[in-house]
């Protein structure tokens, strides 16, 4: 029922005759199926992919890039943790490369931005530093894609 999954993850709006029409199983194996998994924590919750373009919020995101100092016996679980449960938090996800964790954000503004980072973020136990991003335009996000024609142009280039 792996397949199962997948497609929920693109379309948690199937109904449960339409996933098992797909899957050659019936309505009740999909829907217990689906139970279990939402009462073990497999499936975390349901939400609407939402064009941020088009959602009449004036909100700021960021990715920020932050560094942390491992502790003994527990890694970067306690901070990565720790900075998850932060209200302005969207998702916190431990990465490879030059930084330990990559933290996404939503503010009002750059300030409101900046004002998390320096009074929330930095002090925090284990954070070494950070490095912020803003989000200009989505192209795709979680998988859906934000554009609106199929043929996109080249961009003019300048010498």
């Amino acid at each position: 029922m792996k397949d199962l999954l997948e497609l929920l993850g693109r379309n948690a709006r199937l109904t449960n005759a339409e996933l098992a029409s797909q899957l050659s199983v019936t309505e009740s194996e999909v829907a217990d199926q689906i139970r279990a998994w939402e009462q073990d924590g497999t499936i975390r919750g349901y939400r609407a992919m939402v064009n941020p373009a088009m959602d009449g919020k004036d909100t700021v995101t960021a990715f920020i890039e932050v560094k942390v100092t491992p502790e003994r016996g527990g890694g970067f679980d306690r901070v990565g943790k720790r900075i998850a449960k932060l209200d302005k938090v969207r998702s916190c996800f431990l990465a490879s490369g030059g930084f330990d964790l990559l933290v996404l954000i939503e503010g009002a503004d750059l300030m409101d931005i900046a004002t998390f980072v320096a009074e929330k973020l930095s002090p925090i136990d284990g954070v070494v530093s950070c490095a912020t991003h803003f989000r200009l335009k989505s192209y795709k996000e979680n998988g859906f894609l934000f554009t609106d024609s199929e043929n996109v142009e080249r961009l003019p280039v300048s010498p």
